[in-house]
């Protein structure tokens, strides 16, 4: 079946999900139907295919994403299961860049949650086309019409149900297919054994109602089926499959199924949907990329024929065979033992195995194809987001959006003879993890990593104890705060100028510095030298000054970030001006900007959904007044309250359990990152004030 799949029946497809939705279980159900597995594990039992680390099995949730092959109707179906946790927002991310389509798996009574908004706007960025599936409808509370009415209203969504379900809860038996105009009632527990029927009597009413709110919202999408609504033709099954592709295609329409993975229920109906309505590689946009050389635009189509252009999404570490890097070939043919290049790095990498994963089983094969995931041994320079392309037509494939890390911490080895070890440790992590950071403070003498939140680096510490045998001691997690500026500062100058004897060294630059015109912008360096007062090849030395000075900022050494820094004027000396000397005086001139531009700290904001019962959610609320959070919308979730607030990170740690005891239990909540925000000034002075202290301590010992 590898080898005999035409192009056009390829699905490379990743199901994207809020924590608990029911992605790893959706995941299981399709293996088992595909026959890939032959028993169908839990994530409460800790045996689900997907789910291979010690980690994922022992706290029921998806760490790394997991790459699968499997078959349906002859259709070969790629399949990646993404972690739903907001810390492991970066697997989403990477995946999502690689994928021609997603599913999209909703929790029938949470609705659509933070991390679905989030997964969401991920989708939308690199414009994968969806189709949505309702999970849990078997669980209590479960509200089919209300969770696609969420989508339209909180996603923005063009979307319509296909199908709907027979009851929920211990009602749930059986689906109504608005497309088929059939009823499939399940007749055994493993979802096997399906009796097709014409739509039961008290049914027809509800069905021809949401068949004519498809036709409606479909009308909008597709101009086919627009003409025969206006016209009061008859929509054919035919026109109707062939219309729901079209818009899905273009990401103008979200077909929503229904079902319960756990209970066996609707999962061939998703793949069947997969396969009728997501794209091959063929239907979506050839991908774009830029000559390493020329810098010009350059266009790759899913070809076997055309020169190769492969993207590494993940690198992951394998004990046997070291590193495996995983890798979509967009176009051209990749070749055991032949060498390919990579423009980064600027060198050529011998591919020694090529593997397709069954997550962490693997299938060797001797070569691999535009439009197929596979994984990839042998690289020696390449790390996540590098291309792989033709010795001498190059490409470079875009990199995917790296989120800004928000904790750190201190880390150091229990003992001193481990010190080199845990530099090679974290190396590893580093080269498997974009949005894991690692920064040595000569200030403090310590060596801080950062992270997605504390459950990200909890996991990097459990995994450098179980897969490198290497204790840990380390601090309690800091919030990764930054820097800005408040006012413009014209005209500061900033000089660099040395001479022992011999050549000596010259720089001298003049900066104005101004705050961004919006948050997130980062740093934005312009040059408005005109006129030869410094030579050209100095610009990216002056530059580089300016992001190294960023690094530390004046209040209490965290980055800074959100400001314009325009390079207006300097001078420079024929024999002694060298690129060191300017990027010093780049250096001290931002410094001396920042002093006198009233820098100000932000910290991150989260946005935090909270699920409670209504005894309970004075009090929550009263909590959450203390925590400095601003409260943006209160609402009901069937018997409970719901609230979404936005609250400092730096009075969110250890939440979980303040909420445990406020609510007996209770309530739950989900956080992910939302933006940074300037820390009011008394709250300020606490921090700057105890992280001098820090450092005084630390110098005095």
């Amino acid at each position: 079946m590898l080898e005999k799949t035409p192009l056009k029946d390829f699905r490379n497809i990743g199901i994207i999900a809020h924590i608990d939705a029911g992605k790893t279980t959706t995941t299981e159900r399709i293996l088992y139907y595909t026959g890939m597995i032959h028993k169908m594990g839990t994530v409460d039992e800790g045996n689900t295919t997907t789910d291979w680390m010690e980690q994922e099995q022992e706290r029921g949730i998806t760490i790394t994403s997991a790459c699968i092959t499997s078959f349906w109707k002859h259709q070969r179906i790629n399949l990646i299961d993404t972690p739903g946790h907001v810390d492991f927002t970066m697997e989403v991310e990477r995946s999502l860049k690689i994928l021609d389509g997603a599913v999209v798996v909703l929790c029938a009574t949470s609705g659509v949650q933070p991390q679905t908004e989030t997964v969401w706007r991920q989708a939308d960025r690199y414009n994968v086309p969806r189709i949505a599936f309702i999970n849990k409808l078997d669980r209590m509370g479960a509200n089919f019409e209300r969770v696609v009415q969420e989508i339209i209203d909180r996603l923005g969504s063009n979307a319509a149900a296909i199908q709907f379900p027979d009851g929920t809860e211990g009602e749930f038996s059986g689906i109504i297919d608005l497309v088929a105009d059939k009823y499939y009632f399940y007749k055994d527990d493993k979802g096997e054994e399906i009796d097709i029927l014409d739509v039961p009597d008290e049914f027809k009413a509800k069905a021809k109602e949401l068949k004519h709110i498809l036709i409606e919202r479909l009308a909008d999408a597709d101009d086919d089926i627009m003409h025969k609504y206006v016209e009061g033709l008859e929509v054919t099954k035919d026109d109707l499959m062939k219309a729901i592709r079209r818009a899905v295609l273009k990401n103008a329409f979200l077909p929503v199924l229904c079902g319960s993975s756990l209970r066996n229920k609707g999962v061939q109906f998703l793949l069947d949907a997969v396969c009728d309505y997501l794209p091959s590689p063929l239907d979506v946009p050839a991908i774009t990329g830029i000559d390493p050389q020329t810098k010009e635009h350059v266009t790759r189509n899913a070809d076997p024929k055309e020169p190769l252009a492969a993207l590494v999404f993940k690198v992951a570490t394998d004990p046997y065979v070291g590193k495996i890097f995983y890798t979509r070939i967009y176009s051209g043919t990749i070749v055991q033992g032949e060498d390919y290049y990579n423009p980064r790095v600027r060198v050529k990498e011998r591919i020694a195995k090529i593997v397709i994963m069954h997550a962490n089983k693997q299938t060797i094969i001797d070569k691999a194809e535009a439009g197929e995931i596979v994984a990839i041994v042998g690289l020696k320079e390449s790390l996540s987001g590098d291309t792989l392309c033709d010795n001498k037509n190059r490409v470079q494939v875009e990199n995917m959006k790296i989120p800004d890390p928000v904790v750190s911490m201190a880390i150091e080895p229990k003992t001193k003879a481990d010190q080199d070890k845990l530099g090679l440790t974290l190396r590893k992590f580093l080269d498997e993890d974009p949005s894991f950071r690692v920064k040595y403070d000569h200030e403090t003498a310590q060596t801080i990593i950062s992270g997605m939140g504390e459950l990200h680096l909890d996991i990097i510490i459990d995994r450098m104890r179980r897969e490198f045998n290497l204790e840990t001691n380390i601090g309690r997690p800091q919030v990764a705060y930054k820097e800005t500026v408040k006012q413009k500062i014209t005209g500061v100058v900033g000089k660099f100028i040395s001479q022992s004897g011999g050549r000596g060294q010259y720089g001298h630059v003049v900066i104005d510095l101004e705050p961004a015109e919006e948050r997130g912008q980062g740093l934005i360096f312009d040059n408005k030298i005109r006129g030869g007062s410094i030579p050209r090849e100095f610009f990216s030395a002056v530059e580089k000054g300016i992001e190294e000075g960023s690094l530390s900022g004046v209040l209490a050494g965290y980055p800074v970030t959100d400001y314009k820094v325009t390079l207006v004027d300097g001078s420079y000396h024929e024999v002694d001006s060298s690129e060191i000397a300017f990027k010093l005086a780049a250096k001290y001139a931002l410094k001396e900007a920042l002093q006198k531009a009233r820098s100000v700290l932000l910290e991150p904001i989260m946005d935090i959904e909270l699920v409670c019962p209504e005894d309970f959610m004075g009090s929550v609320l009263g909590d959450l007044n203390t925590r400095r959070a601003k409260i943006v919308n209160l609402g009901t979730r069937g018997h409970l309250k719901t609230a979404r607030c936005e609250v400092p990170l730096a009075e969110m740690f250890n939440y979980a359990n303040a909420l445990r005891s406020l609510t007996q239990g209770r309530a739950s909540f989900s956080m992910e990152p939302s933006f940074y925000d300037e820390v009011p000034q008394h709250v300020a002075e606490k921090i700057i004030g105890k992280k001098q202290e820090a450092l005084l301590g630390k110098n005095q010992s």
